[in-house]
């Protein structure tokens, strides 16, 4: 596993996300119970647990899609209840998403799919939107033909990598990610693994990511945070996850996948 700069010992840690108690529901079912968590900025963070957990809910609550009972959101330092409507539609700028399953608009083209946060925040010439659209594409390793073609007429590696460059169009600072390898084969997981390395290095980003992929865990994260029962119950690197005695996690790991994958880790060697 490669760890960013931001994880390295002694180096000081700014935390861009910072979660405190938490706690939302709906109807009478509570989901997130006083959950805390903080993300430091330019780690990549896996967030992991079972269906139904939280994972999705705690990533749209703090990108303010989904409201909450109580509980405290900073991002960047700024408490999000309070600020204004300028400053939030500011603060989002600063956020790219890339929803479960891509969840690009079928009826778009790829180029106009990636323009759609261009145009709902920025005042740009279509020619210039056009320029911006092909240099995502680049970004993300999509050949600039892929701009005039609709969703289904694309791979799924080649819609991830879509749903990717949209996430990307206004310059994030932070990419909140669901999922974003279900679906692929393990070749093309492979692949998108490796370009979110690079471009969270090479662009300084910070992630959160959210997987059930055992895989991308092992290769891209500097931490991980399982939730169970409604609160983050544990937090740490690969190692110290695979070192925790909860039972649930116990079992997330313990599969022929896991014991196969984590093979290093298990025989007491340290963290890749």
């Amino acid at each position: 596993m490669v760890r960013s700069a931001a994880m390295e010992p002694g180096r000081l840690r700014e935390i861009v996300v910072s979660v405190h108690a938490l706690e939302v529901a709906f109807d009478d079912k509570t989901v997130l119970d006083r959950l805390d968590l903080d993300i430091v900025r330019g780690e990549i963070l896996g967030v992991i647990g079972a269906s139904g957990s939280g994972k999705s809910v705690l990533a749209r609550t703090i990108l303010g899609l989904i409201s909450k009972r109580s509980g405290v959101v900073e991002m960047f330092g700024r408490n999000v209840d309070a600020l204004s409507d300028s400053e939030h539609r500011a603060m989002e700028r600063r956020c790219g998403v890339m929803f479960q399953h891509g969840a690009l608009f079928s009826s778009l083209t790829i180029a106009e799919n990636i323009q759609l946060p261009m145009r709902e925040s920025l005042q740009l010439s279509r020619s210039l939107m056009t320029e911006m659209a092909l240099l995502k594409l680049d970004l993300v390793g999509l050949p600039r033909d892929a701009a005039d073609k609709y969703p289904s007429q694309l791979s799924g590696g080649m819609t991830k990598r879509a749903s990717l460059a949209r996430a990307l169009a206004l310059d994030p600072e932070i990419l909140f990610l669901d999922e974003p390898t279900s679906g692929l084969d393990p070749l093309a997981a492979d692949a998108f693994d490796q370009l979110l390395l690079t471009l969270a290095a090479s662009l300084n980003l910070t992630v959160m990511m959210i997987t059930h992929d055992l895989s991308s865990l092992h290769t891209t994260c500097d931490r991980i945070a399982a939730i169970a029962r409604g609160k983050v119950i544990a937090i740490g690197t690969l190692h110290d996850l695979l070192a925790h005695d909860d039972p649930w996690l116990k079992a997330y790991f313990a599969g022929e996948r896991g014991r196969t994958i984590f093979a290093d880790e298990m025989s007491g060697r340290g963290p890749a």
